[in-house]
Protein backbone atom coordinates (compact mmCIF):
# COMPACT_ATOMS: atom_id res chain seq x y z
CA UNK A 1 0.00 0.00 0.00
CA UNK A 2 1.54 3.61 -0.87
CA UNK A 3 1.67 6.10 1.12
CA UNK A 4 0.70 9.67 0.10
CA UNK A 5 1.70 12.68 1.57
CA UNK A 6 -1.45 14.95 3.79
CA UNK A 7 -2.98 17.81 1.54
CA UNK A 8 -2.39 20.74 3.66
CA UNK A 9 -4.60 23.86 3.46
CA UNK A 10 -2.38 27.03 3.45
CA UNK A 11 -4.52 28.63 5.47
CA UNK A 12 -4.12 25.85 8.59
CA UNK A 13 -0.24 26.53 7.62
CA UNK A 14 -0.45 30.32 8.24
CA UNK A 15 -2.74 29.42 11.35
CA UNK A 16 -0.25 26.98 13.19
CA UNK A 17 2.97 29.08 12.43
CA UNK A 18 1.10 31.90 13.68
CA UNK A 19 -0.09 29.75 17.23
CA UNK A 20 3.69 28.15 17.10
CA UNK A 21 5.28 31.69 16.70
CA UNK A 22 3.21 33.60 19.40
CA UNK A 23 4.05 30.61 22.13
CA UNK A 24 7.84 30.66 21.12
CA UNK A 25 7.52 34.59 21.82
CA UNK A 26 5.98 33.92 24.93
CA UNK A 27 8.94 31.61 26.19
CA UNK A 28 11.41 34.12 24.83
CA UNK A 29 9.72 36.76 26.84
CA UNK A 30 10.27 35.04 29.65
CA UNK A 31 14.08 34.13 28.92
CA UNK A 32 14.39 37.90 28.53
CA UNK A 33 12.76 38.44 32.03
CA UNK A 34 14.85 35.85 33.81
CA UNK A 35 18.10 37.56 31.69
CA UNK A 36 17.31 41.14 33.09
CA UNK A 37 16.86 39.88 36.49
CA UNK A 38 20.01 37.96 36.39
CA UNK A 39 21.97 40.90 35.39
CA UNK A 40 20.76 42.53 38.66
CA UNK A 41 21.88 40.56 41.08
CA UNK A 42 25.20 38.72 39.51
CA UNK A 43 28.42 40.94 40.13
CA UNK A 44 30.55 38.71 37.91
CA UNK A 45 32.02 41.08 35.60
CA UNK A 46 31.93 38.01 32.98
CA UNK A 47 29.38 36.63 33.76
CA UNK A 48 27.26 39.95 33.24
CA UNK A 49 29.14 39.91 30.32
CA UNK A 50 27.90 36.66 29.35
CA UNK A 51 24.26 37.52 30.30
CA UNK A 52 24.12 40.71 27.97
CA UNK A 53 25.09 38.48 24.92
CA UNK A 54 22.62 35.89 25.89
CA UNK A 55 19.83 38.73 25.88
CA UNK A 56 20.88 39.89 22.57
CA UNK A 57 20.54 36.49 21.23
CA UNK A 58 16.79 35.92 22.63
CA UNK A 59 16.37 39.53 21.26
CA UNK A 60 17.72 38.28 17.83
CA UNK A 61 15.01 35.24 18.20
CA UNK A 62 12.31 37.51 18.97
CA UNK A 63 13.11 39.55 15.59
CA UNK A 64 13.35 36.99 13.43
CA UNK A 65 9.85 35.35 14.73
CA UNK A 66 8.15 39.14 14.20
CA UNK A 67 9.13 38.98 10.82
CA UNK A 68 8.02 35.37 9.99
CA UNK A 69 4.63 36.77 11.64
CA UNK A 70 4.40 39.93 9.21
CA UNK A 71 5.26 37.34 6.31
CA UNK A 72 2.39 35.49 7.28
CA UNK A 73 0.06 38.60 8.57
CA UNK A 74 -2.75 38.79 6.34
CA UNK A 75 -2.93 41.41 3.42
CA UNK A 76 -5.48 44.07 3.90
CA UNK A 77 -5.43 46.67 1.64
CA UNK A 78 -6.68 50.37 2.57
CA UNK A 79 -5.83 52.03 -1.23
CA UNK A 80 -5.83 55.67 -1.91
CA UNK A 81 -5.15 57.93 -4.98
CA UNK A 82 -1.66 58.01 -5.73
CA UNK A 83 0.61 59.45 -8.70
CA UNK A 84 2.22 56.64 -10.17
CA UNK A 85 5.30 59.27 -10.94
CA UNK A 86 5.13 59.81 -6.88
CA UNK A 87 4.93 56.76 -5.82
CA UNK A 88 7.68 55.68 -7.84
CA UNK A 89 9.81 58.38 -6.16
CA UNK A 90 9.28 57.24 -2.79
CA UNK A 91 9.94 53.95 -3.34
CA UNK A 92 13.65 55.35 -5.04
CA UNK A 93 14.38 57.59 -1.65
CA UNK A 94 13.03 54.35 0.90
CA UNK A 95 15.89 52.15 -0.68
CA UNK A 96 18.18 54.65 -1.07
CA UNK A 97 17.97 55.07 2.63
CA UNK A 98 17.69 51.92 3.68
CA UNK A 99 20.42 49.96 1.05
CA UNK A 100 22.20 52.61 -0.24
CA UNK A 101 25.37 50.76 -1.46
CA UNK A 102 22.51 48.23 -3.53
CA UNK A 103 20.53 51.74 -4.77
CA UNK A 104 24.02 53.03 -6.30
CA UNK A 105 23.44 50.15 -8.67
CA UNK A 106 19.98 50.48 -9.68
CA UNK A 107 19.43 52.68 -12.84
CA UNK A 108 16.21 53.96 -13.11
CA UNK A 109 14.57 54.35 -16.37
CA UNK A 110 11.30 56.36 -15.66
CA UNK A 111 8.87 57.32 -18.77
CA UNK A 112 5.85 58.75 -17.02
CA UNK A 113 3.43 61.71 -16.64
CA UNK A 114 0.90 62.60 -14.73
CA UNK A 115 -0.63 59.12 -14.28
CA UNK A 116 -2.72 58.11 -10.87
CA UNK A 117 -3.47 54.65 -9.44
CA UNK A 118 -5.01 53.64 -6.50
CA UNK A 119 -3.14 51.72 -4.12
CA UNK A 120 -2.12 51.52 -0.27
CA UNK A 121 1.23 53.00 -0.04
CA UNK A 122 2.70 50.95 2.36
CA UNK A 123 2.12 47.39 1.55
CA UNK A 124 3.39 48.44 -2.28
CA UNK A 125 6.76 49.49 -1.25
CA UNK A 126 7.30 46.72 0.78
CA UNK A 127 5.99 44.50 -1.95
CA UNK A 128 8.66 46.17 -4.61
CA UNK A 129 11.35 46.47 -1.99
CA UNK A 130 11.27 42.75 -1.70
CA UNK A 131 11.90 42.19 -5.21
CA UNK A 132 14.98 44.82 -5.00
CA UNK A 133 16.49 42.60 -2.19
CA UNK A 134 15.44 39.35 -3.97
CA UNK A 135 17.77 40.66 -7.30
CA UNK A 136 20.75 41.13 -5.16
CA UNK A 137 20.46 38.13 -3.12
CA UNK A 138 20.09 35.38 -5.41
CA UNK A 139 22.67 34.99 -7.61
CA UNK A 140 23.68 37.89 -9.27
CA UNK A 141 25.83 38.57 -11.92
CA UNK A 142 28.15 41.07 -13.51
CA UNK A 143 26.03 44.79 -14.28
CA UNK A 144 23.71 47.24 -12.84
CA UNK A 145 19.90 46.44 -11.60
CA UNK A 146 17.65 47.95 -14.16
CA UNK A 147 14.16 50.00 -12.80
CA UNK A 148 11.83 50.54 -15.91
CA UNK A 149 8.63 51.89 -14.82
CA UNK A 150 6.08 53.23 -17.94
CA UNK A 151 2.26 53.74 -18.78
CA UNK A 152 0.45 51.16 -21.32
CA UNK A 153 -2.36 51.64 -22.06
CA UNK A 154 -4.60 50.67 -18.59
CA UNK A 155 -1.95 49.36 -16.94
CA UNK A 156 1.28 50.44 -15.27
CA UNK A 157 4.11 48.50 -15.73
CA UNK A 158 7.20 48.06 -13.37
CA UNK A 159 10.54 45.51 -14.72
CA UNK A 160 13.15 44.94 -12.57
CA UNK A 161 16.32 43.59 -14.91
CA UNK A 162 18.81 42.17 -13.46
CA UNK A 163 22.14 39.87 -14.44
CA UNK A 164 22.03 36.66 -12.95
CA UNK A 165 25.51 34.27 -12.91
CA UNK A 166 23.53 31.59 -13.45
CA UNK A 167 19.40 30.93 -12.72
CA UNK A 168 17.94 27.70 -12.16
CA UNK A 169 14.27 26.45 -12.41
CA UNK A 170 10.63 27.87 -13.93
CA UNK A 171 9.48 31.31 -13.90
CA UNK A 172 6.24 29.61 -14.19
CA UNK A 173 3.58 31.08 -11.73
CA UNK A 174 6.13 33.37 -10.47
CA UNK A 175 5.78 33.57 -6.22
CA UNK A 176 2.61 31.41 -7.01
CA UNK A 177 4.37 28.80 -4.14
CA UNK A 178 5.57 29.16 -0.65
CA UNK A 179 8.57 27.67 0.49
CA UNK A 180 10.09 26.88 -2.50
CA UNK A 181 13.67 28.50 -1.30
CA UNK A 182 14.25 28.12 2.07
CA UNK A 183 18.02 28.49 4.18
CA UNK A 184 18.96 30.18 7.10
CA UNK A 185 17.37 33.56 8.04
CA UNK A 186 14.97 32.91 4.53
CA UNK A 187 11.89 30.70 4.68
CA UNK A 188 10.61 31.33 1.10
CA UNK A 189 7.82 33.75 1.93
CA UNK A 190 8.71 37.12 0.36
CA UNK A 191 8.33 36.88 -3.01
CA UNK A 192 4.91 34.65 -2.32
CA UNK A 193 3.51 37.79 0.07
CA UNK A 194 5.11 40.11 -2.80
CA UNK A 195 2.58 38.51 -5.03
CA UNK A 196 -0.32 38.70 -2.91
CA UNK A 197 0.00 42.30 -2.50
CA UNK A 198 0.16 43.09 -6.34
CA UNK A 199 -2.83 41.11 -6.90
CA UNK A 200 -4.66 42.32 -3.80
CA UNK A 201 -4.17 45.16 -6.22
CA UNK A 202 -6.10 43.84 -9.00
CA UNK A 203 -2.29 43.28 -10.37
CA UNK A 204 -0.19 40.74 -12.04
CA UNK A 205 3.26 39.84 -11.65
CA UNK A 206 5.32 37.54 -14.03
CA UNK A 207 8.94 36.52 -14.55
CA UNK A 208 11.06 35.71 -17.88
CA UNK A 209 14.85 34.19 -18.06
CA UNK A 210 16.88 35.48 -21.27
CA UNK A 211 19.41 32.87 -21.14
CA UNK A 212 21.12 34.63 -24.24
CA UNK A 213 21.79 38.11 -21.96
CA UNK A 214 21.31 36.21 -18.75
CA UNK A 215 19.11 38.65 -17.54
CA UNK A 216 16.06 38.06 -15.18
CA UNK A 217 13.06 40.26 -16.05
CA UNK A 218 10.27 40.52 -13.43
CA UNK A 219 7.29 42.72 -14.74
CA UNK A 220 4.46 44.17 -12.29
CA UNK A 221 1.27 45.15 -14.42
CA UNK A 222 -1.29 47.25 -12.13
CA UNK A 223 -4.08 49.01 -13.49
CA UNK A 224 -4.22 52.64 -14.10
CA UNK A 225 -7.23 55.30 -12.78
CA UNK A 226 -8.73 56.49 -16.45
CA UNK A 227 -10.55 59.63 -15.80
Amino acid sequence: MSETEPKIVWSEVTKFVGQLNHDLRNHLNALELQGAFLGEIVENPEAKKEIKRLRELTGEMGTQLQKLSSLLAKIKVATMTYQVAEFVEDLRSRFTREQPEQAAEVEWNISLGAEPFAIDPQLLLEAFLHLFSNAFLHGRGEGPVVFTARSADATIEFTLSEPKKKFEGTTENWGAKPLGFVRHGHYGLGLFRARGIFEAHHGTIRAQFDPTTATLGTTVSLPRLVA
